[in-house]
């Protein structure tokens, strides 16, 4: 079924003076705008590249050097970490209100604590953290590349994975490794809702579930393919099946419809019916973007000292990737 585009289109052209108005500034100003998938379909389509995570750090680091601006959409640690790769750069952010809760729920004294209590342990930590926990760890993993880092280890090799707990279940599942994890969750994918999916596959008997692996274990055994944001764009496009139940943050069925008009992209439930978007990932709006590039504020700065550890774990996790 094609999607319904109509709403869409006309707030886009409601939009097209401020849009005009991005473009004009990155022009003017050397600028490139990198964006999440979960942020706005609007803000998307005016970035220069669009990605998850991983790919966000490699464009930065394969593409900043022809920029003199950098402005990252997305929460503010990938700012930090864009920062991180380009120094010599200025990079904004949207909003520098733009939060992660597993960035806040693993804070670096506290994980410090938790590393001098299990010697021995290499810390393997999700990109989804401070760069001073960045600066803590061994290793750093994306939700698409984290099974394949881990396996990359020894056998026998002790871990902390942290922090989100989901996501270390799930690693040790595909990998059979016992890791010690750290307990926190992305509070919008611990709140997908099983008995609602599985009610709306009933109805949808053919549709394919496509399931984030930061959501607990009850919702990823509905799914017909786990995996990153990019892994499930890139399933929903390949796949013949033509109605596809998402359980991730909504923002990525803008890249599916866009890839796939014909098919149908449901958005999974939480509890009570809510619609389940991320409060942090929305703070970045149009009008946010082009004060930005046109004041040059919120600059993201960052600690060097800390900046060139935390450069060595993410420096091995693009090695391994």
């Amino acid at each position: 079924m094609p999607a319904d585009n109509n709403h869409s289109d006309e707030r886009s052209a409601e939009r097209r003076p401020l849009i005009d108005e991005i473009k004009r500034l990155k022009a003017e100003k050397n600028a490139i705008v990198l964006a999440h998938y979960y942020v706005d379909g609007d803000i998307q389509d005016v970035a220069d590249y669009v990605g998850d995570s991983l790919a966000l750090a490699q464009t930065a680091a394969a593409k900043g050097a022809d920029a003199d601006i950098i402005v990252m959409c997305g929460v503010n640690f990938m700012g930090e970490t864009v920062k991180m790769l380009c120094p010599d750069k200025k990079v904004l952010v949207p909003d520098d209100n733009a939060g992660c809760t597993l960035a806040s729920g693993c804070p670096a004294g506290k994980l410090r604590a938790f590393i001098a209590e299990h010697p021995g342990h290499t810390v393997v930590s999700y990109v989804n953290t401070t760069l001073d926990v960045k600066a803590l760890s061994d290793l750093l993993v994306t939700s698409s590349n984290a099974v394949k880092v881990v396996e990359s280890l020894p056998a026998d090799e002790k871990i902390i994975f942290g922090p989100d707990r989901n996501l270390g279940r799930y690693i040790m599942e595909q990998t059979g490794r016992d890791m010690v994890l750290w307990d926190a969750c992305c509070y919008l994918h611990n709140r997908f809702d099983a008995e609602g999916i599985a009610r709306l596959k009933a109805d949808n008997p053919d549709a394919k579930v496509l399931v984030h692996p930061e959501c607990p274990q009850d919702v990823t055994i509905l799914a017909d393919k786990v995996g990153s944001t990019k892994a499930l764009l890139e399933f929903s496009a390949s796949d013949p099946a033509t109605t596809f139940i998402v359980a991730t943050e909504p923002g990525i069925l803008h890249k599916m419809r866009q890839a796939s008009p014909s098919k149908k992209f449901i958005e999974a439930p939480v509890a009570y019916g809510m619609r389940n978007v991320c409060r942090f990932m929305k703070l970045n709006t149009l009008e946010k973007l082009a004060a930005c590039l046109r004041d040059e504020t919120p600059v993201v700065e960052v600690d060097a000292a800390v900046a060139e550890r935390a450069r060595r774990p993410l420096d091995r996790m693009l090695e391994l990737s």
